[in-house]
């Protein structure tokens, strides 16, 4: 198989994880930061539907000074939607601060692990002098948390849906990453845990797609 010239690779899912579940960490948050005691259980599950009903996290037609407050807006509406379903929503004294800083804190190293098999992998390419960037369905708090999990390094393009106005497996995400490194998609090739998102939606727009297979893992 020929050597790509750049390899890109989605982020949550597949370079790395939440610690336990989105639902327990905000179980955990809400009880910490809100004295709201919840089931993480419950929870988990009304995330999952609430995530999956929301639209996708694509702007294309917010200003660039006003994108960090949509992507706040958006996770927002989850996050209510969330505790909504739970029935514990009238139990938040200020729900406002509360999300505050349950949305700072996804942006930490905290709630993230790394998948014991990235790093030697991206080093490995690294080494090879392949190319390596990442093009995922984030919030700009991508970057910090790269930044907290010591990944940045790897990387020389960072592509994400809120950013391009399209999310994956929309091509134009794609074609963005791509441009970025000043290739054709023949060269490239996209490694993601999302048979759709990230499998296919790769291969629609050109590229190699690599469907990662994980359990759940663990650090």
């Amino acid at each position: 198989m020929k050597q790509p010239k750049v390899i890109f690779f989605d982020a949550v899912g597949t370079l790395f994880g939440v610690r336990g579940s989105v639902g327990e960490v905000y179980a955990e948050v809400a009880r910490r930061e809100a004295k709201v005691e919840t089931d993480a259980v419950a929870v988990e599950t009304a995330f999952v539907e609430s995530f999956k009903v929301a639209p996708p996290a694509e702007f294309p037609d917010v200003a660039p000074e006003d994108l960090l407050t949509r992507e706040y807006q958006w996770w927002y509406e989850v996050a209510h939607h969330t505790f909504e379903a739970v029935g514990v929503r009238d139990r938040f004294t200020d729900f406002d601060r509360f999300f505050d800083r349950l949305f700072s804190y996804f942006a930490s190293a905290e709630p993230w692990f790394v998948y014991p098999d990235v790093l030697p992998t991206l080093t490995y390419w690294k080494q090879q002098g392949v190319e390596l960037g990442i093009v995922s369905n984030f919030d700009s708090r991508l970057y910090t948390v790269l930044d907290a999990l010591n990944l940045s390094q790897f990387f020389s393009s960072v592509t994400i849906s809120t950013r391009v106005g399209a999310a994956k497996p929309n091509r134009k995400i794609f074609d963005r990453a791509v441009a970025t490194h000043d290739c054709s998609p023949e060269v490239a090739w996209h490694v993601g845990d999302s048979y759709r998102d990230d499998c296919e939606g790769a291969r629609g727009a050109g590229l190699r797609g690599v469907w990662l297979v994980r359990d759940r893992e663990t650090e």
